[in-house]
């Protein structure tokens, strides 16, 4: 399976059999500098119903929309969701979110949304074994760099893949990836926009792979 940053929490993940996933669709416009997603999908999965991730309309193809958390297999792809909130204070400022993780070709990728709060361990438990983490990083909206890393400790992925923070398309009130990666080791980062795994060939040690936004 590949998985390819198109920008801010939007990756289009494509299976070996040729299913595609796009993950937050965003909107073009105001602090989002990225290029519009004009890619097709079979299925669309929403964290929450905000701009910068529900814009469906934009994927075209006519994908099923996946907004969790019921359990359910499509295309051969299982996807299952986690409900947390958007901020720390159980949804009073933001509102909800949903953590979606999906098994893709025997790779399991877990898209954290915008999270706004440390997981509980028994959040952590019902996320289970995660090979791929999209998790962002940013702070301000999201969980900041402290709470990812402490997050992303928790959950013990194979790789890390930072997302939702401030570059060249994104002009939020949010921290760059620096903060996220200092004093952390096995760092790669990357030149391309898209990486490709394989059941069984993970990392042996947790990688933090830095993408390069394809739009």
């Amino acid at each position: 399976m590949k998985i390819r940053w198109l920008g801010h929490s939007s990756f289009l993940i494509t299976s070996d059999m040729g299913t595609r996933i796009i993950t937050d669709p965003y909107t073009t416009g105001g602090n989002l500098h990225y290029g519009e997603i004009k890619e097709s999908a079979d299925v669309v999965t929403v964290s929450h119903e905000h701009f910068d991730h529900n814009n469906v309309g934009t994927v075209t193809g006519k994908p099923r929309v996946y907004k969790g958390p019921a359990a359910v297999e499509i295309k051969g792809i299982r996807f299952s969701g986690l409900p947390t909130y958007h901020d720390d204070n159980k949804g009073a400022q933001r509102g909800t979110n949903m953590v979606i993780c999906m098994d893709v070709d025997g790779v399991r990728v877990c898209h954290m949304g915008d999270q706004g709060h440390r997981l509980t361990p028994q959040e952590v438990e019902k996320i289970g074994k995660v090979d791929v983490l999209l998790i962002p990083v940013g702070g301000f909206f999201t969980i900041d760099a402290a709470t990812a890393t402490s997050i992303s400790n928790s959950i013990n992925p194979k790789v890390i893949i930072p997302m939702h923070f401030k570059n060249q398309g994104c002009s939020f009130p949010v921290t760059p990836v620096d903060d996220f990666l200092k004093d952390k080791k096995n760092v790669t980062r990357s030149n391309k926009s898209e990486i490709e795994f394989k059941a069984g060939k993970v990392p042996p040690e947790t990688q933090i792979i830095v993408l390069q936004p394809a739009l």
